[in-house]
């Protein structure tokens, strides 16, 4: 049991009174603005998405928090340093897939973007969020979308 009192078994929670509850895998995107445009990636060689443009995202890891992962992430995959203070939590997305997807911006940070995963992405690019091409993540994209429009919330994958 942990300390919120939770059993878990294969991707199922059974809380203190009995209840069945789905757990989520958590994945974090990074929003990074310069003036009008977004920085996204083309993914290369990792099972997921590959030849698609996506934010830079990955997996919440255990153990950690939502902001130290989105820190961590950062760090791997583009090299930079984002304080903790220079983020905000920006939209939070429900995959029908059983993923929950948190967009955090930060609106600041320290050294150079470069790619420095080469292996799993073959460019970075800077992109206007009115012509982004086809070849994008569409939830990312409509992360985007709903950001825009003022949402803090959103579905992905239940119509």
């Amino acid at each position: 049991m942990t300390q919120a009192g939770h059993r878990y078994h294969s991707g199922r929670s059974t809380d203190r009174v009995g209840t069945m509850q789905t757990a989520l895998l958590m994945d974090l995107h990074l929003i990074l603005r310069e003036g009008a445009r977004v920085l996204f990636g083309l993914r290369c060689n990792t099972g997921f998405a590959d030849g698609l443009y996506h934010l830079p995202a990955g997996r919440l890891e255990d153990g950690e928090t939502i902001v130290a992962g989105i820190i961590r992430e950062a760090k791997e995959e583009l090299g930079i340093e984002i304080a903790a203070a220079d983020l905000a939590l920006v939209h939070a997305m429900h995959h029908r897939s059983g993923r929950l997807a948190l967009f955090f911006e930060a609106r600041a940070w320290s050294g150079s973007i470069v790619n420095a995963e080469p292996d799993k992405c073959d460019r970075l690019d800077w992109m206007s969020l009115e012509e982004l091409p086809d070849n994008t993540v569409a939830y990312a994209r409509e992360a985007l979308r709903l950001i825009g429009n003022g949402h803090t919330a959103g579905t992905f994958g239940w119509d």
